[in-house]
């Protein structure tokens, strides 16, 4: 064999062997978390471990609820997130056989899922009594509810609609409570502390129930189940990046309720950033050997830029998708009054889906990030610019347009150059309405990963904490104001002067 021959095949050998450390050293793994502290912090601590590994490892904090995060996880978006075993049998598998270890597995295997043995803590349901209220009424299990059916209770939505929740609750124990509302976890430690409240739901490795004069109550009945702490993953990830989950698989028996407790203290009550708290429970779990989740963390202003330029950048994406379609939606519902019907119609029962619910039900569709987020802008962007469309072309003096028609102007024309300028204010006014709704809910957009002020918005509520609450309010306060001046401005451009108000 001469030269020319054999050294193609030699080249190729050598740019496999040269390539075969750069595959492996490119493992990429992204790791979701839920809106709450507690995730976070495993969830950067499972990071770290695969950086640690070589993986280039991105973290999704703050996905929202466990729906929303299983369906990330479902789709592809994310690779793996701490999740909990109660919640596992009860939420994630509902209606599938699941009673034993073995069988949760088989069924997570029949899906590509994966779990993880347990990583060493238990973070169960509770029910947690103020002190002087447990007093008051003598309250000391969850049965002594029984004869106090008008106390003051807060619990967590998600707990109200779960069947490990409140309706298992309720109908283990035969509750009649009278006065129960849905209040977000933190607020309603707030509430407590504050005597607005007197039961809760709590987690028993919540480190603010030392803080604040409480009391857990007895589950007399055992109705709660063991939620140990686990990693759900995608197999298919498990086998592209080997070395960062065996790294993450250190985690698995390392954390014991004392380890996660105090890491959950460093962020909701010390005030410390999720990477040093994950870098300390790392420390405390593994030993000194253990990775360190080092973070160059922007200064507040810095991150206020990053986040309004973000928000910024969704409002317009979608506002201009809106307009693009909402126009040519208008003038089509001036054709006859079935087309206004419908095309209103449709448009209007968009805007009664909750935001949230929308995003969830986007995911499995587009995965998390700016997809589902600007997708929902658009579809809520949609009504206020059809309808501004549709009035602004059928108030027009019907002089004007048998005028326009008379003097020989194409149809094509008669729209653009006489009927839609004339219907000018109707329609900046519908894109107006629309960019102002659209600052708003993008915060919600935060919680499926897609960034902008409602992330420092979620984690100040999350971590009770006003000044990272204001850090995204503020700023999109002002940008829906800056619309509104914005758009004010721009009337003078577009709208004919004639029919400027």
């Amino acid at each position: 064999m001469t030269f020319a021959r054999w050294a193609p095949c030699a080249l190729f050998m050598l740019a496999l062997i040269a390539l075969a450390p750069a595959a492996r050293a490119g493992e990429r793994v992204t790791v979701g978390s839920k809106a709450f502290p507690e995730n976070w912090i495993l969830g950067e601590a499972a990071a770290t471990l695969a950086r640690s590994a070589g993986a280039d490892a991105e973290h999704l904090r703050n996905l929202g609820t466990t729906e929303i995060v299983y369906a990330a996880l479902t789709s592809g978006q994310i690779d793996l997130y701490a999740e909990y075993t109660g919640t596992l049998r009860e939420v994630v598998l509902r209606g599938a056989r699941a009673d034993t270890e073995d069988a949760v597995r088989a069924e997570l295997a029949r899906r590509g899922l994966g779990v993880t043995a347990r990583l060493g803590f238990d973070d169960r349901y509770a029910l947690a009594a103020s002190t002087r209220s447990a007093n008051a009424h003598g309250l000391r299990t969850i049965s002594d509810l029984l004869h106090a059916p008008g106390v003051r209770v807060g619990l967590t939505h998600e707990f109200l609609g779960r069947a490990d929740g409140y309706p298992g609750l309720v109908e283990r124990y035969g509750l009649a409570l009278t006065d129960v509302r849905g209040v977000q976890h933190e607020l309603a430690l707030e509430a407590i502390a504050k005597g607005d409240l007197d039961v809760i739901d709590a987690y028993t490795t919540d480190a603010q129930l030392a803080r604040i004069d409480v009391v857990l109550l007895e589950d007399d009945r055992r109705f709660f189940p063991r939620y140990d702490a686990v990693l759900l993953y995608r197999l298919d990830a498990a086998a592209r990046a080997p070395r960062a989950f065996e790294a993450i698989l250190k985690l698995t028996g390392a954390i014991d309720e004392a380890r996660m407790v105090r890491a959950n203290a460093a962020v909701v009550i010390d005030r410390r950033s999720v990477e040093e708290a994950a870098s300390t429970l790392l420390r405390d779990s593994l030993g000194s050997s253990a990775p360190s989740a080092e973070a160059l963390r922007p200064g507040a202003l810095a991150q206020i830029a990053k986040n309004t330029l973000r928000h910024t950048e969704l409002v317009l994406a979608a506002l201009l998708a809106a307009i693009l379609a909402g126009v040519p939606l208008g003038v089509i519902a001036t054709r006859s009054r079935a087309l206004a019907a419908v095309t209103v119609t449709a448009a209007s029962l968009l805007q009664t889906v909750p935001s949230l619910a929308l995003l969830a039900l986007l995911i499995p569709l587009v995965g998390i990030g700016a997809r589902p987020a600007l997708v929902a802008l658009f579809l809520y962007g949609l009504l206020p610019i059809v309808r501004g469309t549709h009035a602004g072309l059928t108030t027009i003096p019907k002089q004007l347009a048998e005028a326009a028609a008379a003097i020989g102007l194409s149809a094509r024309a008669r729209l653009t150059q006489v009927l839609l300028p004339m219907a000018s204010p109707h329609i900046l006014a519908g894109v107006k309405t629309s960019a102002v709704i659209n600052v708003g809910t993008a915060t919600v957009a935060a919680l499926v990963g897609a960034d902008g002020l409602g992330n420092p918005i979620m984690q100040g509520i999350a971590l009770r904490d006003t000044s990272l609450i204001l850090q995204g309010a503020i700023p999109a306060a002002l940008l829906a104001l800056a619309a509104e001046g914005g758009f004010a401005l721009l009337g003078r451009v577009v709208v004919p002067r004639g029919l400027r108000a």
